[in-house]
């Protein structure tokens, strides 16, 4: 054991922990409780629709925002038959009664006349609201309220309410609904796998009780923070999926030292002492882990993108309080426990003495065969292992070579929320307004005839364009003797192409705007062709001629594109950060330049292969079936950023608690190929445990709606799953047994190990043959090469 004067804070905190266990939890359940209180009584500050400009798009948006023209929300509400034709009568009446219902309404701007569509089956009311289009997901709940009872008031007629505001809110009410759904998918599956590591119901209790308080301290910091940092709404769904993976794990990897060290104790150490030196070692890997995720996650900040930050935040959030959980107060829960388990042993050893049979000593379970069978090709044929792992793993990475980046739209949303099968219908009955593209135009105001003449120039250019629909959908102005009847005017969407453009000026004749539409899905080839077209043909060769004024083209197209070459831009700086600081913190925790290299290599090669599984899957339409979802024919355009910041953290998860039982046995004197063997078996059990929770974790977030997040679970569980088994299996052991002592490169210290323990580990089997003592304690058994060789895996008690 070290000096009290060299114990590390780690270890000092722990200790005081062991020693005060009452204190120590009831000075975690205050803090989760004083977090909890002060987000509530903060509130959640929410992203506006500012925070969310980017490119050429964000610049249109500003400029139509300050003039008073920008896009506002717009809902539509469709009228038709139950069944048969549409009766005019009493489609006459519910528009009357809709429009009357709408405009009384003070979240409504405007409601304009009722649009027939070409067929003559169903009417549309297009209904603007006041406010900004994050405004429009509470706005709207009153609308939707006015449109059931009007379609209760006209049971003839079938009335339902679509638009962009309706549809955001029902991806809001479906996220909920899919994360409560996560939550019991992952919590049985958690616990079962617990109970398979531990053996006890009261063990599993552990990593569960600390991963969920973590997570509830989390969202109320979470809340706190997003007064600096607003909150986009996927902020506490990565706290969610982050805390319970990373909350799990840090126990796990606590609690299976603990173990361990009192096993190798046999009853000589009491739980403080125990709990003390599971702390300098399992303790000091949890921590260095929980701040190399920290550092990895911190390089999402530099997308400068608002969505990035609120994920970034709740990441490093709750990984900061799950390793502050596992460094304080699982101390003392675990010595509360263990004199419980010391108790319960030493009655259980009182009735069998008392029945005259010998006592069992307690001992933890080693690998088992499975692991030295999955062990085996590394051990007996390292470089013909690490070559055939490598190329699996670049052959499961080759379809990401033709990886496309979307923007995902609202076409892919779920068809379970209802107002996008209203938008369905929408659609089909109106095609033309799939897609609008917004030109805006800033110039004097002595310029405002010019620009709107250039602007009319530049619609019919587009209207001879393919690409773009003929101009449907638009107000029609109402004649003076409409205007005077009240009656509403019904124009067919066919009537509408000899409408003038829809220009908008703003009152100080500075700002113009143009609506454009196309009938193509906001993610296909055709519709960034069309903006494509606008913004480089026909905007240049018309608006663009005018002396002084100032252009640029928005909308849901254009939002998207602009967002994928913005996150094209950040990537190599946020990558190339990723790996600078991935490299630091492993030379870092294990004094090796080699192992950095090698570190940084395996992420990519995990993150790679990932990758193109990911595409494999998504980028086509084989499995839409089988997952439930749209495809975007391309990958949506944050998920591999993602991938790369979370997996370069996560995976340092089991790189610092693989290596560093490979480093501490090594430092003992232990030769390198036996410390790897030894090291890795050691932790098979655990990083096998740890990484079937993260995987059940993130592949829970396949089964749900929304594309984005079946994509990022997809893909980091396949990560996950490829780096626990094939990485930390094939290739790094293999990797590790090449090197030998070139692992190490530059330090010193562990070859003076080796050096100063060689006389004493040479016997009858070699330099390599017996077990150098390890830890504190060694090993009786002898390492995992001798034990494999004997073709069984035994284990004490």
């Amino acid at each position: 054991m070290r000096s009290v004067g060299k114990r590390s804070a780690t270890v000092r905190v722990a200790r005081w922990s062991a020693l005060h266990p009452w204190r120590a939890i009831i000075g975690w359940l205050a803090f989760v409780a004083l977090c909890l209180g002060g987000g509530i009584a903060a509130g959640m500050n929410s992203a506006t629709s500012e925070d969310f400009r980017v490119g050429e798009a964000g610049r249109a948006e500003a400029l139509a925002t300050e003039g008073g023209v920008q896009l506002r929300p717009t809902e539509q509400i469709l009228i038709r038959a139950a069944s048969g034709p549409l009766d005019e009568a009493a489609a006459d009446a519910a528009v009357k009664d809709v429009t009357t219902r709408m405009k009384a309404l003070p979240e409504v701007a405007s409601v304009a006349e009722p649009v027939r569509s070409a067929d003559g089956r169903v009417l549309r009311v297009p209904v603007e609201l006041n406010g900004s289009e994050q405004d429009g997901k509470k706005n709207v709940v009153p609308l939707r309220a006015q449109t059931e009872e009007a379609a209760q008031a006209h049971p003839e007629l079938t009335i339902e309410e679509t638009g962009d505001a309706s549809v955001s809110k029902g991806v809001n009410d479906q996220r909920g609904k899919d994360l409560a759904f996560s939550e019991a998918i992952t919590l049985p599956v958690t616990l079962i796998t617990l109970a398979v590591v531990f053996g006890s119901v009261v063990m599993v209790g552990v990593p569960l009780l600390l991963a969920i308080t973590s997570i509830m301290a989390t969202m109320g910091l979470a809340m706190v923070a997003s007064h600096l940092l607003p909150d986009t709404g996927v902020g506490m769904s990565m706290i969610l999926l982050i805390g319970m993976a990373v909350g799990v794990d840090y126990t796990l990897f606590y609690l299976k030292r603990e173990r361990e060290e009192r096993a190798r104790a046999g009853g000589r150490l009491t739980s403080e002492a125990l709990v003390e030196a599971a702390a300098a070692t399992a303790g000091r890997a949890i921590v260095v882990s929980g701040l190399a995720v920290i550092v990895s996650t911190t390089a999402l900040f530099l997308a400068r993108d608002v969505i990035f930050d609120s994920l970034a935040t709740g990441t490093i959030l709750v990984v900061a309080v799950a390793v502050v959980s596992s460094v304080t107060v699982l101390p003392a829960l675990l010595v509360k426990l263990g004199r419980r388990t010391e108790r319960r042993t030493e009655r259980r050893a009182a009735r069998r003495l008392a029945r005259g049979k010998s006592v069992r000593a307690y001992g933890e379970k080693g690998p088992g065969r499975a692991w030295h069978a999955l062990l085996t090709p590394a051990r007996k044929h390292p470089a013909l292992t690490l070559g055939l792992s490598v190329l699996v793993m670049l052959g499961l990475a080759l379809p990401a070579l033709n990886m496309n980046l979307k923007n995902p739209a609202r076409d892919s949303f779920s068809r379970e929320i209802a107002a996008m099968k209203g938008y369905d219908r929408l659609l089909a009955a109106f095609p033309e307004l799939r897609v609008r593209h917004l030109v805006v135009v800033r110039a004097r105001a002595s310029q405002s005839g010019e620009v709107r003449q250039a602007l009319r120039e530049l619609a019919r250019e587009a209207q001879a364009d393919p690409l773009f629909a003929d101009r449907a959908g638009a107000p029609v102005a109402r004649s003076s003797e409409e205007q005077r009847s009240g009656a509403p005017v019904v124009r067919s969407s066919e009537d509408r192409r000899t409408t003038p453009p829809l220009l908008r000026s703003s009152e100080d004749r500075r700002t113009t705007t143009l609506e454009l539409n196309t009938r193509h899905a906001t993610y296909s080839q055709e519709a960034e062709a069309s903006l494509d077209h606008l913004r480089d043909r026909h905007l240049p060769a018309t608006v663009g001629k005018l002396p002084g004024v100032e252009t640029a083209v928005t909308g849901e197209v254009a939002r998207g594109v602009d967002y994928v070459e913005h996150q094209n831009e950040k990537l190599p700086l946020v990558l190339g950060f990723l790996l600078l600081m991935t490299f630091a913190m492993t030379v870092y925790a294990f004094r090796s330049v080699v192992l950095g290299l090698l570190g940084v290599g395996l992420n990519l090669l995990s993150a790679a292969s990932a990758l193109g599984l990911l595409v494999l899957v998504f980028q086509g339409r084989w499995a839409e079936d089988l997952l439930s979802f749209v495809s975007l024919d391309g990958i949506s355009s944050r998920v591999p950023l993602f991938l790369f910041v979370i997996l370069f953290g996560l995976s340092m998860d089991y790189q610092v608690f693989v290596v560093s039982r490979i480093r501490e046995a090594a430092l003992n004197g232990v030769p390198t190929r036996q410390a790897v063997l030894d090291g890795i078996a050691s932790s098979a059990k655990v990083v096998t445990s740890a990484a079937l929770v993260m995987v059940t974790v993130f592949a829970s977030f396949v089964m749900l709606h929304i594309l984005e997040m079946k994509q990022m679970g997809f893909v980091l569980a396949a990560a996950v799953l490829l780096d626990a088994f094939v990485i930390r299996v094939m290739i790094l052991p293999a990797a590790l047994l090449l090197l030998g002592r070139a692992t190490w490169w530059p330090s010193r210290a562990i070859r003076r190990a080796q050096g100063r323990s060689a006389p004493r580990s040479e016997g009858p089997d070699g330099p390599d043959g017996g077990f150098a003592a390890g830890g504190e304690g060694g090993r009786p058994e002898g390492s995992f090469e001798q034990r494999s060789k004997q073709g069984s895996l035994p284990h004490s008690g």
